[in-house]
């Protein structure tokens, strides 16, 4: 049974529908991110310009322009579309920052700081309306160095190997013990192993990301991502157990 339904109407990978019980309709709902696979291409800066087309109407209020215009009127200094951008895609950011961590410790302080560095370099992204998906990029890029770091401070002693599961935070409030018992499992599989392989796998089969985004949010090709994902699905495979089958057979 598949993690999530599909944020498009292709069909999902295979890998992620097997295997994982019921857990995903336990997940806690929130903003998924729907990647739209654009944060380039030819026509990009042509959007940029027809974006910035016209004054902003202030009396329609800033909240009811697109996120295209609300980039280009950011890179400009207009404080308003900056925290305009931060609410509309605040609760996403640390939403996915929560998924890839399996725990909603430090989640705030990563989205802020990846929302700072996303502002920074507003100039850097070629095409406007992508800002979502771009800064889901930025969100992943900082969870996986703190993996990392977090990963080789315990290899030397001097830290935690990994943070524990936080059932709170990735739950939905209606999921039974057993649903919730099994998202557990998953994440302390996921925790054993590589961040890359552990990113791209939540990225497709819990956040519902086309192979097309996660590639691009993880910044790798998409036969690497496919790498990826297939590993940590074959050790998912190879390791979830499904207590439920279990007393069905006995």
């Amino acid at each position: 049974m598949r993690l999530v339904e599909p944020v498009a109407p292709a069909a999902p990978a295979a890998e992620a529908q097997e295997g994982m019980g019921d857990a995903g309709s336990a997940f806690a709902p929130g903003e998924r991110g729907r990647g739209d696979g654009r944060f380039g291409g030819a026509r990009a800066r042509d959007r940029r310009s027809s974006a910035a087309a016209g004054p902003a109407e202030r009396g329609a209020g800033l909240a009811e322009l697109p996120d295209a215009q609300l980039v280009v009127l950011g890179a400009r200094g207009d404080v308003g579309a900056l925290e305009q951008l931060y609410r509309r895609h605040a609760a996403f950011a640390i939403h996915l920052a929560t998924r890839i961590e399996g725990s909603a410790r430090d989640v705030e302080d990563i989205a802020h700081d990846a929302f700072l560095r996303a502002f920074e370099r507003l100039d850097d992204l070629v095409d406007p309306a992508a800002f979502r998906a771009w800064l889901g990029s930025i969100i992943v890029h900082k969870v996986r160095s703190r993996m990392r770091r977090a990963r080789l401070l315990g290899v030397l002693g001097m830290g935690k190997s990994s943070e524990p599961v936080d059932l709170d935070a990735l739950a939905s409030p209606a999921a039974s013990p057993h649903a919730r018992a099994q998202i557990a499992q998953i994440y302390a599989l996921l925790q054993t192993l590589p961040a890359d392989d552990r990113i791209a796998w939540i990225l497709r089969a819990v956040e519902g990301h086309d192979l097309e985004t996660v590639a691009q949010m993880t910044d790798c090709s998409l036969a690497t991502v496919k790498r990826r994902i297939s590993r940590a699905q074959q050790f998912l495979d190879g390791h979830f157990v499904d207590s439920t089958s279990n007393e069905v057979s006995s």
